[in-house]
C-alpha cells in the first residue's frame, strides 16, 4: 500500500540559500510557481489576495505568466516561500509589494515594466 506512492522529484532551484540576500525586512510568505524558482523566468504576473488567516502570509502570488491551467492545477508546480526569497529572484517586484489586497500587475511585453492590471482587478473584485 505505501510502496505504491510516487516519490516526488527533488526540485533544483535556480538560487541556492547562499544566493539569497536580505532585501526585505519581512519574514512573511507568498506563493510562487516553479517557472520562476526552478526555470528562472522573471515574474510576469502577480496579484495580492486576502492573506491566509493564521499563517505568515502576505497574500502575494507570483507567476511567470505563461503557466497553463493544467500546470497551475498541479500543486507540485508551486510552493510557499518567504517574500524576500522571491524578491531575490526578481527585484523589480519590490516597489509594488506595499500595494493593497486586490492589486494585480503584469509585465508589459513592450516595455518590460510592470503595469497595474485593472481588467484582472475588476473581474476578481466581483468574485
Amino acid at each position: 500500500m505505501f510502496g505504491n506512492k510516487k516519490k516526488k522529484k527533488q526540485k533544483e532551484y535556480l538560487l541556492g540559500a547562499s544566493d539569497i540576500r536580505p532585501l526585505l525586512a519581512t519574514k512573511m510568505g507568498c506563493i510562487a510557481t516553479d517557472r520562476i524558482t526552478v526555470d528562472g523566468c522573471r515574474v510576469g504576473f502577480f496579484y495580492r489576495e486576502e492573506p491566509s488567516e493564521g499563517l505568515p502570509d502576505t497574500g502575494w502570488r507570483f507567476f511567470a505568466g505563461d503557466e497553463s491551467d493544467e500546470y497551475l492545477d498541479d500543486p507540485d508546480n508551486s510552493s510557499v516561500y518567504c517574500l524576500n526569497t522571491i524578491a531575490n529572484y526578481d527585484r523589480e517586484i519590490i516597489p509594488y509589494l506595499d500595494s493593497a489586497v486586490g492589486s494585480a500587475y503584469y509585465r508589459d511585453p513592450r516595455t518590460g515594466k510592470f503595469v497595474l492590471d485593472r481588467e484582472w482587478m475588476e473581474e476578481n473584485s466581483r468574485a
